[in-house]
């Protein structure tokens, strides 16, 4: 079959005009996606900066809550002008967006653990029953907060142990914090035999807890009877101190009063300091 030359010119023509048109039409929509690009970067900038200003001017709020939140708005922005862009070239972005939700609940069921504990740690920072510093016990786990983090706190046993506790569990539970009131109560109970002097055993404990300035006066020291037994009477010295001596004034209160009730040694051994 011969082809003949003039409709050859003529599809070369029509393949021509339609690959012009086609690149004029690609062009714009290059340029517009690029221009999107450029400036949904910018405004995404803009609004991440202004957002964490913005919760800066909020009391108390977190530094990491600030940090997380203008994060997400700074994504939620580039996720909106990516999807403008795919737009531009004729993409269905309803499909798109689809697509996306399907993937974003799929990858959120595979790492359900993993989300629970971002959605603990923001509570934790927001609601903040725990702050850095702070001395805290939940159930099993006890320490002083170094760090909370979105996903896990670390925190620094009594003895010096490093615990990093996952935020749903610190979450989920009572959390006892013994630093937050400011002030903390102890009592001391001493066993005293029935002949004993009890009037004598209260003024002596007053006179030790007189006698420590870290003792608050108000609440008062109490001393008093807690318990009867056939063999003995407990007596209970109850007193209130600040939160960051109490470990020293137990210690300390617990030496004195076991040196004043329980030295048997004889009282020339005593005298001469034996």
């Amino acid at each position: 079959m011969e082809l003949d030359p003039q409709n050859a010119v003529t599809a070369i023509q029509t393949g021509i005009h339609q690959a012009s048109a086609l690149v004029v039409t690609y062009s714009f929509s290059v340029l517009g996606a690029i221009l999107l690009l450029v400036i949904g970067y910018i405004v995404a900038g803009l609004v991440e900066r202004w957002l964490y200003a913005g919760l800066g001017k909020v009391g108390g709020f977190d530094l990491t809550l600030r940090r997380f939140f203008s994060k997400i708005a700074r994504y939620a922005v580039l996720g909106l002008v990516a999807v403008m862009v795919l737009g531009q070239f004729g993409i269905q972005t309803a499909s798109v967006i689809a697509a996306i939700g399907a993937v974003g609940l799929a990858i959120g069921l595979a790492l359900q653990g993993t989300l629970q504990n971002i959605a603990a740690g923001i509570m934790l920072l927001a609601l903040r029953p725990l702050r850095i510093g702070e001395y805290v016990e939940v159930g099993s786990i006890s320490g002083t907060v170094e760090e909370i983090g979105l996903f896990a706190t670390r925190l620094r046993a009594a003895d010096g142990v490093y615990v990093l506790a996952p935020n749903s569990t610190l979450w989920t539970q009572p959390v006892k914090n013994y630093t937050r009131n400011g002030v903390r109560r102890n009592d001391i109970t001493l066993g005293a035999d029935h002949g004993e002097d009890i009037d004598r055993m209260r003024k002596s404990l007053v006179a030790l807890t007189a006698g420590d300035k870290r003792i608050l006066r108000e609440p008062a020291p109490q001393v008093f009877a807690s318990d009867l037994t056939d063999e003995s009477i407990a007596i209970t010295l109850r007193y209130w101190t600040s939160a960051s001596d109490f470990a020293a004034v137990k210690a300390d209160l617990t030496m004195a009063t076991g040196e004043l009730f329980y030295d048997k040694k004889p009282a020339d051994q005593q005298a001469a300091g034996i």
